[in-house]
């Protein structure tokens, strides 16, 4: 049997919620565009979103540890792989759309610059007279300008639906800015979902990572409450260390938490709504997504922890004082010389203006390519 894309919308009507997302009432594409005979719009533009360059950059991008650090840690690529196998399974258990939650979490940090979350910093202060910079808008601009892989439209030309859950994307992290996609309606269901995975694996994937380095420990996390009941559920209340086994248990069953108390409480917030469509869900005063009251705190403690003892750890707080020298010395130096840039970036000056060309250069770069362009441009021995 051949499934057809009218087969998987058919399928989609079965087998989703009221509130879950069909492909086929999607709002279309801002550009006239035929659809695939064998995908739903939503699978189409996930696919999209994996062949553009902004994506596979992100294998070179920084999520904590800066990639020469070494290969076993986390990077952007490996981070948004990890938030849509967590955000299919939030929507699979739900009855959302799993294809558009998929596609909006992997694109979620096409926009991100090199070295983090210090990249973007430095970025924001450079362009605070020009625009500021916003890795969610910039992600948005990729999707829908700064790649260019169609003849006939600029972008991807992806679907209102995966545009507006990039545009809504919201964590404790990131502010949403939706003046163009309905700022009074909240974001559906799968964008809610998409946020959920995001804030889920930066919190269960940056303890491994940090635990894997060393720079926190079992003892450090003594009396954090949703340590101690991880630790108690396998047995391993009171270790001082952890193999590479037990540590992967660990993360194991804080994902399988934090994703049990996601969807009860989400089901929980549905009924109590009374939600029975898409818009019943975004209409209403408060996101139905999250956790409970009593995950929420002990989550909330367990991120205190990670932001006090490994984003603030002398060794990433000094990469983070590298990055930003690097991305404000290469910043002055462009917009000293214009003709340093390469031609394909020069010629967008004039349309773009020479401080956003600047910025999105530097934002695209990967943090290797940062690090050999600070090399070249001012290392007297390095060649140009």
């Amino acid at each position: 049997m051949i499934a057809t894309r009218e087969k998987l919308e058919k399928h989609e009507d079965q087998s989703l919620a009221p509130y879950g997302l069909r492909s086929k009432d999607s709002k279309g594409r801002q550009y006239p565009d035929h659809e695939p005979d064998y995908r739903t719009a939503f699978q189409r533009d996930r696919d999209r979103i994996l062949h553009t360059t902004a994506f596979r950059r992100l294998e070179y991008k920084t999520q904590v540890f800066i990639n020469y650090e070494g290969d076993y840690f986390r990077t952007r690529l490996t981070h948004s792989l990890e938030v849509a196998q967590i955000g299919r399974t939030l929507a699979k258990a739900l009855g959302a759309n799993e294809d558009l939650v998929e596609a909006i979490c992997l694109a979620h940090d096409l926009g991100h610059p090199p070295f983090g979350h210090s990249g973007e910093v430095v970025l924001n202060r450079l362009m605070k007279d020009h625009g500021g910079f916003d890795h969610n808008k910039q992600s948005f601009r990729i999707v829908t300008q700064l790649e260019q892989r169609y003849p006939d439209f600029p972008g991807l030309n992806l679907t209102w639906e995966v545009r507006e859950g990039i545009v809504k994307h919201e964590t404790e992290y990131d502010v949403s800015d939706a003046q163009d996609f309905n700022p009074d309606l909240r974001g559906h269901l799968e964008a809610q979902l998409a946020n959920v995975a995001d804030e889920l694996a930066y919190s269960a994937h940056d303890l491994d990572d940090g635990l894997r380095s060393g720079m926190i420990n079992p003892a450090m996390l003594s009396g954090i409450e949703l340590w101690e009941v991880l630790v108690e559920r396998l047995g391993l209340a009171g270790a001082l260390t952890l193999s590479d086994l037990q540590r992967h248990q660990l993360i194991r069953e804080l994902i399988g938490l934090l994703v049990t108390d996601a969807v009860q409480s989400a089901d929980r917030r549905i009924k109590e709504a009374k939600a029975r469509s898409v818009e019943d869900l975004q209409r209403l005063d408060h996101n139905v997504t999250g956790y409970s009251e009593d995950m929420h705190r002990r989550n909330r403690e367990l991120k205190d922890f990670l932001y006090a003892k490994l984003y603030r750890h002398y060794r990433v707080v000094r990469m983070a004082v590298k990055a930003e020298r690097i991305l404000a010395d290469l910043f002055s130096a462009y917009r000293a010389e214009p003709d340093m840039l390469p031609d394909s970036f020069r010629e967008l000056i004039e349309p773009r203006g020479l401080e956003r060309t600047i910025c999105d250069y530097l934002a695209g770069m990967t943090d290797r390519y940062a690090l050999q362009e600070y090399e070249r441009l001012f290392d007297p021995y390095t060649k140009p």
